[in-house]
């Protein structure tokens, strides 16, 4: 009797295991975690890329870099390993944009601070003005956090194309061969190098949209171990 009562036990547990495992089943196929787009050259508006890799189709990620940011320190990839982070370009004298643009990702400063997957990046389109120490005095006048968010500069051709061939985020300007129009894009890179989303870095609706694809980026792909099962 005893022996029954065990079997039976077992059978009623392993029952409710496959009914949980079965329903939260049905619940993904109902309810998919939101996921964000992969975005290539071929996919970006074509005044952003360079036309030397507009047919690019997919397997687009962010190359390997080297900058200098508003410490003197040398930024790489390697400062953005298993990180999200979001970059920009912009200009310390630039009277128009920028400032909106800055305050902005001083506001996602603000709500990032404490997460540690996640950093910011803006490179300067002006390299031959903004120096290490423009760089340092604009960092310390708008509150950047040194340990979240790179201010860099480097020479003319790396930053266009980072610009053009790298974030898809520029348009070239006509009037010099290596130069850009300034655009107002933020661009959400994932911990893959891969870009994920564009966003106006002038309009607070646009921030809270790309908040709340951070959150998404980062539950993207989680798993959950249930009793030895892993359910995505």
């Amino acid at each position: 009797m005893v022996q029954f009562f065990s079997k039976y036990k077992f059978l009623a547990i392993v029952l409710g295991v496959l009914s949980v495992i079965i329903i939260s089943a049905i619940y993904s196929v109902l309810n998919p975690a939101e996921t964000l787009p992969v975005y290539a050259p071929s996919k970006v508006n074509a005044e952003m890329v360079d036309p030397s890799i507009q047919h690019k189709k997919k397997y687009h990620t962010v190359a390997d870099f080297s900058l200098t940011n508003q410490n003197g320190q040398t930024i790489t990839q390697e400062d953005y390993k298993d990180k999200i982070y979001v970059a920009d370009f912009f200009f310390t004298t630039c009277q128009t944009i920028c400032p909106i643009m800055t305050d902005n990702m001083v506001t996602i400063q603000s709500k990032i601070v404490n997460n540690p997957e996640v950093k910011l990046l803006s490179h300067t389109v002006t390299p031959e003005i903004d120096t290490v120490a423009q760089l340092k005095k604009y960092a310390i006048e708008k509150g950047v956090d040194d340990s979240k968010w790179n201010l860099v500069t480097g020479d003319k051709l790396t930053i266009y194309n980072l610009a053009r061939k790298q974030y898809l985020a520029a348009k070239e300007n006509p009037e010099d061969p290596l130069g850009l129009v300034h655009t107002e894009n933020f661009v959400l890179v994932d911990k893959q190098k891969r870009i994920r989303g564009f966003y106006d870095g002038t309009l607070e609706e646009e921030i809270d949209r790309l908040l709340h694809d951070i959150d998404v980026l980062q539950n993207e792909g989680k798993k959950t171990a249930f009793f030895g099962l892993v359910k995505y």
